[in-house]
């Protein structure tokens, strides 16, 4: 999701690529969305699971790299444990995605058009606008999210290493609103609002200024009229994609695996991030709290670099022609 189109004279061709908010069919972008994500979601849900898996693995029971984790998952549940929790997060992530993404963009356009006086270069420029919208856009979300996320954790950890077995999402909902209330379902609430807005508000502004470098590195940066061919947007958008995720997964990584942790948590046991904390150290030294580090990435920079490829795509497939705007 590059940047926000605005007029200027001194804009890179580049920018001419980019679809702006106010340009956009919006039934036409939620409908068709919901199939292109549904679709992305698909696809990457398994390295969401196996993320999972091994942060809250305990001693004897962590997995030692990916590919263990994964064999150990098709080898007692098939192909199916690879999707445990699917449905739950498939049908929660529509709203959720709705309100991140119309968040996301309405702030960015606004963000770059009140820096416009302070003259910041380009990179500087991407990177605040991006940042500050991809935080707006978590936060607003997060209502939404942390149940679901909640939920698909526990379904997609049931039955391994300990771990309660449910049938289904709303047996799941049941028994925490049962033994916790409705509060239950907000577990972990405090540090997902510390992980995930900050995680997102790193991610796009690693996105929105690695896209201005890559394509200052690629001569693009001056150009004024020769507008880039679409594989070449769709190359700088991926690789700024997976500088992204490198990024913020390195980052957040500590952070994730104790919310992660906090959630999956039986009602007896003793819960708070220093509790947490102290065991993931004791269990594994400081690098217990970088389990999932290589999914995590793996995760990161594939949802990203894909959504971010399907998003523009969606963007230029819903696009209003001038004709349309003025008619």
């Amino acid at each position: 999701m590059g940047s926000t189109e605005i007029a200027r004279p001194d804009v890179p061709s580049f920018y001419e690529t980019e679809i702006s908010w106010d340009k956009l069919d919006k039934t036409k972008f939620y409908v068709v969305g919901v199939g292109i994500f549904s679709g992305v979601t698909l696809a990457l849900y398994p390295l969401s699971v196996i993320k999972t898996r091994m942060q809250v693995a305990s001693k004897d029971a962590v997995q030692k790299n990916v590919f263990s984790a994964f064999r150990n998952i098709v080898k007692v549940d098939g192909i199916p444990g690879l999707y445990r929790g699917f449905g739950t997060v498939i049908t929660g992530a529509v709203p959720a995605r709705i309100v991140f993404l119309t968040s996301l963009e309405m702030t960015k356009e606004a963000s770059l058009k009140l820096m416009e006086p302070f003259k910041l270069s380009e990179p500087v420029q991407a990177a605040i606008a991006n940042g500050i919208a991809g935080m707006s856009g978590s936060l607003c979300s997060q209502a939404v999210f942390v149940p679901l996320d909640v939920v698909s954790q526990k379904l997609m950890v049931q039955g391994y290493s300990g771990f309660a077995k449910y049938n289904g999402g709303f047996d799941v909902v049941h028994r925490i609103i049962k033994s916790d209330g409705v509060r239950g379902l907000y577990r972990g609430f405090g540090l997902s609002v510390m992980t995930y807005p900050p995680s997102s508000a790193v991610w796009w502004a690693s996105y929105g200024s690695s896209q201005h470098i890559i394509w200052k590195l690629l001569g693009r940066g001056n150009e004024k009229t020769d507008v880039p061919s679409q594989w070449n947007v769709v190359y700088a958008q991926a690789a700024s994609g997976v500088v992204a995720g490198a990024v913020t997964s390195c980052v957040t990584t500590p952070l994730d695996t104790i919310k992660t942790r906090l959630q999956v948590m039986v009602t007896t046991e003793k819960r708070d991030v220093g509790h947490v904390m102290k065991r993931l150290i004791a269990e594994d030294g400081w690098r217990g709290l970088y389990r999932g580090l290589g999914p995590r990435f793996a995760s990161m920079s594939a949802w990203g670099t894909t959504t971010i490829v399907a998003y523009e795509y969606l963007k230029r497939l819903c696009a209003v022609s001038e004709r349309d705007l003025s008619g």
